[in-house]
Parts: structure tokens; C-alpha cells; sequence
């Protein structure tokens, strides 16, 4: 089977509309989470999310090609058209049909969903947008990248809860590996930050409602942490196979080298004791990557800062890494970040990319008081400079989705 690489990488979050700038901050520990000012919060408990700020469509498309695509669409074509600059990559005619496109949503046009119901009870039915469907449904967002970059590969979109962009990336990387492709624009995409799916979240217990500290509110691992804070986010992985991808002389980031994929078939929310589906989706990963557990130098936690996830993922980690699992380091990006749902698995992968790039870890913020369950090294609060050879992104999703990715420092 082939090997498969990345070459280019998207990314937009509540630090910042591109990679650099999102990836310098959660190096020194920034928070993005704030004050919610997309609605009005004063009949809601949650005042505050991961929103992201300044973000112009307008620099990826015209006004016309915004107004008929969602937000969370419009975030995937921005980080697509990141992603295929850092690679260098133009698709022309003679390889498109050897480029596919899978980017994935939780949710999907949420947004626009909330936006046209308004326009149904206020001014009836015959005001619905005709581009309501395209702008709501979640394979969207790979449709509409296939048809502004010319990508006529395989495309489709996964849908697997907070699990689904690991999913995407995991399957280009199969997809690829079989010889279905040459090239895979992965990712996922959210934008979920409304009036309904902040209060359908927060009714069932999941958010922190720390509003007195929203900076402070998602702290992975930590004692006092209280659920999750919601994010928005988007990220895409431009993977090539090794050899096409040397041939057009591309600048390799890093190699994918392994993913697996689980259910739990436990709880539709909570996690299976001891995190059993993690464990498996693990132990696959590292045999699919033919890498023993002392290899693996940093695990991007799912890390959501909920009681229930990350009791249960450390405990997956020492059943799948044993006494190696007090040597790696682990850290939750999501203390920053916020919870970007079915964009983490993608957001998260760059993040585990961008470590192995410039060997630093980036911290576990507002982790104070460590739950005695929770007693790996998170690197708490500060950013680690080590060398990063080997990098895994967990990714779990309501459902019992559990998800693993594996990228390697490239080597010849």
C-alpha cells in the first residue's frame, strides 16, 4: 500500500484566522474563548464560547459565493484554499480526477438552519432561500470545495459527532493507501456557536458555566473542571501519495502512519468505562502504524474538560501505553481552543503536525488543581520544547465514535 504524506495544512480558530498566527498563540497559552456577541446571551446560563473573530470570507471568495454558502462552509473553503497554497498545489485538469475531497461536520449549516426557521415563522414560507439545503446539509462543504477547486476524486462527508474530521483524514488516508487517489483535501468544519445548540448543550449538563471566568472555564484533567467550552473551528489536511508528492517535488510536513476507528456501543454521551473503545482504537492505530507504544512522544488528548471524558481517556492511555504512559507527554488543546466538535479531529491533527514541525508541545491551560484520576503529564500551563518524532490525535464522539490518528516525522 502506499504511503501517504501531508503537504499542506488549513486552519482557522477562536486564536486566529490561519495557521501561524493560531498556532503561535496556543503556544503561549492563549485562551480564544470570551464573551458570546454573535446573540444575545441574557435568557441563556452560558455567556461565553470560542468564537471566532474578524474572519472575512471575502478573502477566499466573492460576495456572492458567501452569501450562498453557510459559515461553516465558508470556513472550509478558506482552509482548503490555505492548505493547497502551503502545498504548493494547483489541480489542473490532468489530475483532478486523482483528487478527492472528504470534510466533515458535527452539525453542519446550523446557522443558516437557525436563520431560515426566523424567516419561516416571520415571513412564511415562500421567503426560504433555494440555497437553505446546500447551506444546511453537511456534505456541503465537500461539495462546494470539489467545485471551486476542480477536485473529481472520491467525495463524500463523515458525520461521526466530535469523532467526525478524525474520521475524514482517516479515511483519505485509506482511500489513498488503496490507490483510489492521489491527493485527499481532508478536514472538518464547525460553526455551532447559536442560540439552540448552546442551550441544547448546556440542558444536558455538558458546558462549563463558569461565565464569571470564561478564560478559565475549559480545564482539562483538572479537579474542578466542569464540562466542555464551545468552539468554533476549521481545519484541512492537504495528503498526497509519497511518490506523486515527491515527483511534483512538494515539501513533505509529515507522514500519516496509522488511524483506526471504534465504537464503545455503550452510552450515547458517556464514554465505556476505562474508556475501553479508546483503548482499541489505540492499540489498532499503533499496529496499522507498526509502531510499538514507547514511540509515540505526545497524545493531542480529547482532553474536553467534561468529568466522564477525561477520566475515562486516561485511563485509556495507561491501559494502551502501560508504564509508558507516565513518560509521553499529553495535553489538551482544547483548554484554548474551546471544543470545535467535528472539526477537533482536524484541528487537533494539525496541531499534533505543527508539534512534530517545531518540536514544542503546546500546554494543557487552567490545569491548578490535578484530579487525582487524571495523573499523566499534561504539560500544564506552559508550552514543553522537546523533540517530537511521533504524535497521536485522539478524537471521541457522542454515539461511542472514538477515533485515533498517527503522523511521523517524515523520513526517506
Amino acid at each position: 500500500m502506499s504511503r501517504v504524506v501531508v503537504t499542506g495544512m488549513g486552519l482557522i480558530t477562536s486564536l486566529g484566522n490561519d495557521l501561524n498566527t493560531s498556532w503561535d498563540a496556543l503556544c503561549q497559552g492563549k485562551s480564544g474563548v470570551n464573551i458570546i456577541t454573535s446573540y444575545d446571551t441574557s435568557k441563556h446560563r452560558v455567556h461565553f464560547g470560542a468564537q471566532i473573530k474578524d474572519f472575512d470570507p471575502l478573502l477566499y471568495m466573492d460576495r456572492k459565493e458567501a452569501r450562498r454558502n453557510d459559515p461553516y462552509e465558508q470556513l472550509s473553503i478558506a482552509v482548503t484554499k490555505q492548505a493547497l497554497a502551503q502545498a504548493g498545489l494547483e489541480i489542473t485538469g490532468d489530475i483532478a480526477d486523482d483528487v478527492g475531497v472528504y470534510i466533515g461536520s458535527g452539525i453542519g449549516g446550523l446557522t443558516s438552519l437557525h436563520d431560515q426557521f426566523r424567516v419561516l415563522h416571520e415571513k412564511g414560507p415562500d421567503r426560504i432561500s433555494p440555497f437553505f439545503i446546500n447551506m444546511m446539509i453537511i456534505d456541503g462543504a465537500s461539495g462546494i470545495v470539489s467545485i471551486l477547486t476542480g477536485a473529481r476524486g472520491p467525495n463524500w462527508a463523515a458525520v461521526s459527532a466530535c469523532a467526525t474530521s478524525g474520521n475524514t483524514i482517516g479515511e483519505a488516508w485509506e482511500t489513498i493507501r488503496r490507490g483510489d487517489a492521489k491527493v485527499m483535501i481532508a478536514g472538518g468544519a464547525e460553526k455551532a456557536i447559536t442560540p439552540i445548540a448552546m442551550a441544547a448543550f448546556d440542558n444536558m449538563h455538558a458546558l462549563s458555566r463558569r461565565n464569571d471566568d470564561p478564560q478559565g472555564a475549559s480545564r482539562p484533567f483538572d479537579a474542578t473542571r466542569d464540562g466542555f467550552v464551545m468552539g468554533e473551528g476549521a481545519a484541512v489536511l492537504i495528503l498526497e501519495d509519497l511518490e506523486f508528492a515527491k515527483a511534483r517535488g512538494a515539501t513533505i510536513l509529515a507522514e500519516l502512519v496509522g488511524y483506526a476507528s471504534t465504537a464503545d456501543a455503550h452510552h450515547i454521551t458517556d464514554p465505556a468505562p476505562g474508556g475501553e473503545g479508546m483503548v482499541r482504537a489505540m492499540r489498532r492505530a499503533l499496529q496499522k502504524a507498526n509502531l510499538r507504544p514507547e514511540q509515540v512522544d505526545y497524545i493531542n488528548a480529547h482532553g474536553t474538560s467534561t468529568p466522564p471524558n477525561d477520566r475515562n481517556e486516561t485511563a485509556a492511555i495507561k491501559t494502551c501505553f502501560g508504564d509508558h504512559a507516565y513518560k509521553l507527554a499529553v495535553s489538551s488543546t482544547k483548554s484554548m481552543t474551546g471544543h470545535t466538535l467535528g472539526a477537533a479531529g482536524a484541528v487537533e491533527s494539525v496541531i499534533s503536525i505543527q508539534s512534530i514541525l517545531n518540536n514544542t508541545i503546546p500546554p494543557t491551560i487552567n490545569l491548578h488543581n490535578p484530579d487525582p484520576d487524571c495523573d499523566l503529564d499534561y504539560v500544564p500551563n506552559e508550552a514543553r520544547y522537546t523533540p517530537v518524532n511521533v504524535a497521536m490525535s485522539n478524537s471521541m464522539g457522542f454515539g461511542g465514535h472514538n477515533t485515533c490518528l498517527i503522523f511521523k516525522r517524515y523520513e526517506e
